[in-house]
């Protein structure tokens, strides 16, 4: 088959009725001759948008003068051109005021252009049905379930009647038909609607189909696309899409259904063959989404994005299709899939052809080499698929999903340039026209670049003459955008300071897209320029091993580390050794080159603040868990909770700080250890001791309220806080102990090592309910130990006796009896010391259990010897001795006092 006949077959109709059908022949002529429309509209003399509404039927009478500039330019033959114009001449076709009947896709009656509306339920669910068999009958039956699928009423037979002569009266021209109009015909069996097939889409599609299935077997695979095209066009979504369940599931919607997948799959092929697959793509998007569990569409749409240079949604599409199949069938990808994955991962692909871009009309072309202004790439490049995937909105096929502007925001050194740099080389086939790429030094020792010298810069490269630079910077932008407007160029913005810096280079052009790095939200862009924001963090843990995690997941860190063992040539261990220890920012830095080190990166962001945000950051590395709160920062600061929350914002939005969870803040271990470096020696003494306090306030008003009557071990330093002024209510108390339940636990011993020995055993005692009580063992040991190192440095052996009995119950929940008993031991001799009754009983009464539980009632013991106190006593009568100390000590050392220390005796 020649070219000609082709273009020939390929015109005859499409879904824009047969004057549509003009476009569709004007558009299958241009394609042969290989022209883009923006080639063909220039060198016949009109615009671009008026060839696009010519292909598209939106202009009805075309120019006589336009036809024949576009004939020369498509070099068609005479008659080719006298068919076009015979086609401008006619007016509107025969049978244009005909009935026409829409079913792939929402259900729609139309008259000519004019939409007929069916309102009734009824009448819709007949015409759909009826259009649905179309050329075959409905039987009585299939109509009756339809109408009325939970039963049919008695006088079903004469409904229908009723229901078939409406719809006759629907379909009625009104106007003396110029040929047979559609109608409603009874059967043997039903009812049948009588129609040619071009007046239903339906029809038309499966007409396109057919002949697409003929010409696909010729040597010219452009016609059989071509009819492809104009098949799919008719569907507007799924068949009989704003229907019932039970005319969309009925079996003839489905072989309908299971027919345009089929044109699909046929499409995608088509496409890949002819290497256009940016074209199958929203088709095939649109299709997954309908069938998500179709694989042959799944493997086509991979195969496409790959070939468009999206290997990265290419690879996600795969992962989800795998993950839902295993979900929801608990199988496993087909071999067509598993291909398809594999050639996008190996690059065995047809590569999309891009036309050259012709000159716009009255505008020279470039005199020089396009931009590009890349950066150099860092070596290879992993992890980051879903920001990745996130940044592909740029470029996405689908309208809907795509971007103009991404700004990529995080902490220092998290690899903001270091993405953006890696998606932009990846995806530069998609900016025909270049890239431009500055750095606006916006966090750097030298000064920030002004948005008017960057637009210098700028319209230098894109060939504006550089004596006739606007000097005004409006002025300078006005023009940077009108040479962009026709364009298709990335503009990588790096290091901005802020919003208003970037919002001058930002281009008007949809064809543009624009990835800024910032340390900064830039929530100006994302509230009033339509910017998206991707927010980066550290890297996940799991996507490396003991260096990642000795590095914090901090891109740069792992960069320079990676450095540091290609120059040193050592193992991972022996340098995993070395880095190991407190002084890991020293040792995260490249010998000889000052800027590539952690902490200087750290620096810059640091010394932006203003000067109370620098002194909270310096602070915050002093907390002893993983966050504060924003009183907690308050006391730690010597502030307000106010003044706290807003400089807690200040360095959040510097991503120097982290909202872990609502209202509480935390660092990257880091950062932490950098702002931990910052803090002066008294400066630090005087933060520690108040948050200390701060912390022992409130734990032993929490106590106080939900364990009233475990008695303290020693005396209080200062007057007892009134629970009631601290908490409201139990919940409350309950709540804040279980909030800061890692600092408190982390806060006695760095107290103990900080010589705040008091605060550090009081705290110690204050927690002991909520830990024993919350079944929290090894933290309530560790935290015993630690009170029990600083009552022994403070001389208390009250406060120690508590500690040693705090940490037997401990060892006797893990089942190290031995131990409890020795522990038991020494803490009755130390409250015997202290003269502390209360401290004995629990301590005796404790053992005697014991011994009970191991069976030894009777032995002698070394941990049950009573002393003095226990006078010609049996050595075994441990309750006894417990009995008489309660005694003693009245109601301070009641049995309910005993057990409110959690010993179970």
């Amino acid at each position: 088959m020649s070219e000609r006949t082709s273009a020939a077959e390929l015109s005859r109709g499409g879904p824009a009725g047969e004057q549509g059908a003009f476009g569709l022949r004007l558009q299958a002529f241009r394609r042969r001759a290989g022209l883009s429309q923006e080639a063909a509209a220039l060198r016949a003399g009109i615009s671009t948008r008026a060839l696009r509404d010519i292909e598209r039927g939106r202009v009805q009478r075309p120019q006589t003068r336009t036809l024949q500039h576009l004939a020369e330019v498509l070099e068609l033959t005479g008659s080719e051109l006298a068919d076009l114009l015979a086609v401008t001449r006619t007016g509107p076709p025969r049978g244009a005021a005909r009935p026409r009947l829409l079913i792939l896709g929402p259900l729609a009656l139309q008259r000519g252009r004019a939409p007929v509306p069916v309102t009734s339920p009824m009448l819709r669910r007949l015409l759909g049905l009826l259009a649905l068999k179309h050329p075959e009958p409905s039987t009585q039956r299939e109509i009756t379930d339809t109408l009325w699928p939970s039963g049919p009423p008695s006088s079903h037979q004469s409904l229908i009647h009723t229901y078939v002569s409406q719809v006759r009266r629907l379909l009625d021209p009104g106007d003396p038909p110029t040929a047979p109009a559609p109608t409603v015909v009874r059967t043997p069996t039903g009812y049948l609607l009588q129609a040619s097939r071009s007046q239903t889409d339906l029809g038309h599609f499966d007409e396109l189909l057919a002949q697409a299935e003929r010409l696909h077997r010729a040597p010219d695979p452009g016609a059989a696309y071509e009819s492809l095209t104009q098949a799919l066009r008719w569907w507007r979504g799924p068949v009989l899409a704003d229907a019932d369940p039970v005319l969309r599931q009925h079996p003839a919607a489905v072989v309908v259904n299971e027919r345009r997948v089929k044109a699909v799959l046929l499409y995608a092929d088509t496409a890949l063959l002819l290497r256009r697959p940016e074209e199958a793509v929203p088709v095939l998007w649109s299709m997954v989404n309908t069938e998500p569990l179709h694989e042959g569409l799944h493997a086509r749409l991979i195969l496409s994005l790959g070939s468009c240079g999206e290997q990265a949604a290419a690879l996600n599409v795969f992962s989800r299709l795998r993950d839902r199949l295993d979900k929801e069938l608990g199988i496993a990808p087909s071999a067509e899939v598993r291909d398809a994955h594999l050639r996008v991962l190996r690059q065995q692909l047809p590569r999309a052809q891009h036309p050259a871009r012709p000159a716009l009309p009255g505008r020279a072309a470039p005199a020089g080499p396009l931009p590009a202004q890349l950066p150099a790439m860092a070596g290879s490049y992993v992890g980051r698929l879903g920001q990745m995937r996130d940044l592909d909105a740029l470029v996405s096929p689908d309208p809907v999903r795509r971007s103009h502007v991404m700004a990529v925001v995080g902490a220092p050194g998290v690899g903001k340039t270091a993405l953006a740099k890696h998606w932009a080389h990846a995806r530069r086939e998609h900016f025909a026209d270049g890239q431009l790429f500055v750095d606006l030094r916006g966090h750097s020792p030298l000064p920030a670049l002004r948005p008017g010298d960057v637009l210098a810069q700028f319209l230098r490269a894109l060939g504006a003459t550089p004596g006739r630079l606007p000097a005004d910077e409006d002025e300078a932008a006005a023009l940077y955008r009108t040479l962009l407007a026709d364009r298709q160029m990335l503009i990588v913005l790096d290091n901005a300071r802020d919003a208003e810096q970037v919002r001058p280079l930002i281009p008007g052009a949809r064809g543009c897209a624009v990835v800024i790095t910032s340390r900064s939200r830039l929530a100006g862009l994302v509230a009033s320029d339509g910017a998206r924001q991707l927010a980066l963090d550290v890297l996940d843990p799991d996507e490396a091993r003991r260096l990642v995690r000795l590095c914090g997941g901090l891109p740069l860190a792992i960069r320079i580390a990676g450095a540091n063992l290609v120059a040193r040539d050592t193992g991972i261990a022996g340098y995993c050794a070395e880095l190991a220890g407190d002084d890991l920012l020293s040792r995260l830095r490249v010998e000889g080159d000052r800027r590539s080190t952690v902490r200087a990166a750290f620096d810059l962001s640091y010394l932006a603040l203003p000067a109370g945000a620098r002194r909270m950051f310096r602070l915050l590395g002093l907390m002893p868990g993983p966050d504060v709160s924003v009183n907690g920062a308050a006391a730690l600061a010597d502030t307000t909770s106010a003044a706290a929350a807003e400089l807690l914002v200040t360095l959040t939005d510097a991503h120097l700080v982290r909202e872990r969870a609502a209202g509480r803040f935390g660092l990257h271990d880091l950062v932490r250890s950098y702002a931990r470096e910052l803090a002066g020696t008294e400066e630090a003494h005087a933060a520690r001791q108040r948050l200390f306090e701060w912390y022992l306030y409130h734990a032993d008003a929490a106590a106080r309220l939900l364990y009233p009557v475990e008695p303290a071990p020693g005396p209080c330093a200062g007057a007892a806080p009134s629970a009631a002024l601290v908490f409201s209510d139990h919940g409350e108390a309950s709540e804040w102990l279980d909030s800061e339940r890692e600092n408190l636990s982390g806060a006695v011993p760095q107290a103990a090592g900080a010589g705040f020995t008091t605060l550090a055993w009081r705290l110690a005692e204050s927690l002991h309910g909520f830990l024993s009580v919350g079944m929290y063992t090894g933290e309530c040991l560790k935290v015993a130990t630690a009170g029990l190192f600083a009552a022994v440095t403070d001389g208390e052996p009250r406060a120690q006796a508590a500690a040693q009995l705090r940490r037997a119950e401990c060892h006797w929940l893990l089942a190290d009896r031995a131990q409890a008993l020795e522990l038991l031991g020494s803490a009755l001799e130390l409250a015997r010391q202290a003269g502390w009754a209360d401290g004995q009983a629990l301590a005796l009464r404790r053992i005697g259990a014991a011994h009970r539980e191991n069976g030894k009632r009777g032995e002698s013991g070394g941990n049950g010897e009573s002393g003095g106190n226990g006078g010609g006593r049996p050595v075994c009568d441990h309750p006894a001795l417990a009995r008489e100390l309660t005694r003693r000590g009245g109601a301070a050392g009641s049995p309910e006092g005993v057990a409110g220390l959690g010993l179970i005796c």
